[in-house]
This record gives C-alpha cells, sequence and structure tokens, in this order.
C-alpha cells in the first residue's frame, strides 16, 4: 500500500541510502511515477517477472523526502474537488491524489480538471 512505500523511502533517505527494494504493486508503481516526476526519486525500475517483481528505486539525495502527511485512510477517506487543492509547504511539496484518470500530483489534477480522492502530503 502507498503509505507503507512512502514511510520505507522516507526512512532509507534518512538512513543515507542511495538505492530501495520494495515489492511491486500497481498502485505503488503510480505513486512512484508522481514522485519521480516531481523530483523526489531519481529512477525506479521493475525487476523480475511474474509474482516475484520488485521496484528498484534510486532515491534523489538533492531533494530527500523530509516528511510525510497521510491524509486519506481506510477508516475516513477524503475527496475533494479541483479547485480545492491546496499548495503544499508553500510549493515545495506535492499533493498525491488518486482520481478517475489514476494517480496524478495535485497540481497534474487541477491542470487535467478532475478532482478526487487525496491520499498524501510529501515534502
Amino acid at each position: 500500500m502507498y503509505i507503507d512505500l512512502l514511510i520505507k523511502i522516507k526512512n532509507a533517505q534518512n538512513a543515507g541510502k542511495k538505492t530501495l527494494k520494495v515489492s511491486h504493486t500497481k498502485g505503488d508503481q503510480a505513486v512512484l511515477n508522481v514522485l519521480e516526476s516531481s523530483g523526489f526519486l531519481k529512477k525506479s525500475e521493475v525487476k523480475g517477472r511474474g509474482v516475484k517483481k520488485v521496484v528498484e528505486i534510486n532515491l534523489n539525495p538533492e531533494r530527500p523526502i523530509q516528511g510525510v502527511k497521510l491524509i486519506s485512510r481506510p477508516s475516513l477517506r477524503r475527496y475533494a474537488g479541483y479547485g480545492d487543492f491546496r499548495r503544499v509547504k508553500g510549493g515545495r511539496g506535492i499533493l498525491i491524489v488518486s482520481t478517475s484518470k489514476g494517480i496524478l500530483s495535485g497540481e497534474a489534477a487541477r491542470r487535467e480538471k478532475v478532482g478526487g480522492e487525496m491520499l498524501a502530503e510529501v515534502w
């Protein structure tokens, strides 16, 4: 699940790791694509096949993840329209949103004019 993925990445960067391997899921891959396009990660690459797929993540030491705030959780889902997505930490962070067009950053969802479930803030 994306919550575990974000915390693993943050902890690996705090420990000074350069790479991280996690199990592959489609949802996690979509979150990794958002983090990669925002500059928090250098590269993520799927390795293996079948049930044994893993994702090797190359972390970006120049822009480490300093904090993660989980907005929506299984017991309390948070939804918003595209006009309600706010900037995170004055533009230094990103909002991760699950929309009908896939998992996008808050800014990309605003551009596409789609709302959805606000998953997490990353800065």
